[in-house]
């Protein structure tokens, strides 16, 4: 069963209860400027490439919508078709870690499991 997959990271997360500390230390360590991204009570952190001032990677608390979020390195794939990405997933020995989220407007994802029990998120960019 081939789907329409666009093989394309959307967006590399890491999801923690220290954001602070972690933000600081990927700061120092890799020289990524930070930029803050409001939550409502709190804020995450857009890590930033400071050559070219383009987001890198995600800095998030372990609140809100990432409460149910592992704390690793996560990348987010593009997909065409989010449906027959998850039927995939789950064809394949997969599991959905998460139900599918709303991301901005019309944006999607979903965390997975595949079989290795690797984890990953498939976004979905209308």
């Amino acid at each position: 069963m081939m789907n329409n997959n666009i093989t394309e990271m959307a967006w590399l997360d890491l999801t923690v209860q220290n954001a602070e500390e972690v933000r600081d230390f990927y700061q120092q360590v890799i020289g990524w400027e930070v930029e803050a991204c409001s939550m409502g009570e709190y804020d995450d952190y857009a890590m930033n490439n400071p050559v070219n001032d383009s987001p890198q990677a995600g800095i998030c608390h372990a609140r809100g919508v990432n409460a149910d979020l592992p704390p690793v390195w996560m990348p987010y794939f593009l997909v065409a078709d989010m449906d027959a990405s998850i039927a995939s997933v789950t064809a394949k020995g997969g599991k959905l870690l998460t139900e599918v989220k709303s991301m901005g407007g019309d944006d999607k994802y979903v965390v997975i499991k595949d079989p290795a029990g690797a984890v990953c998120a498939l976004y979905y960019k209308k």
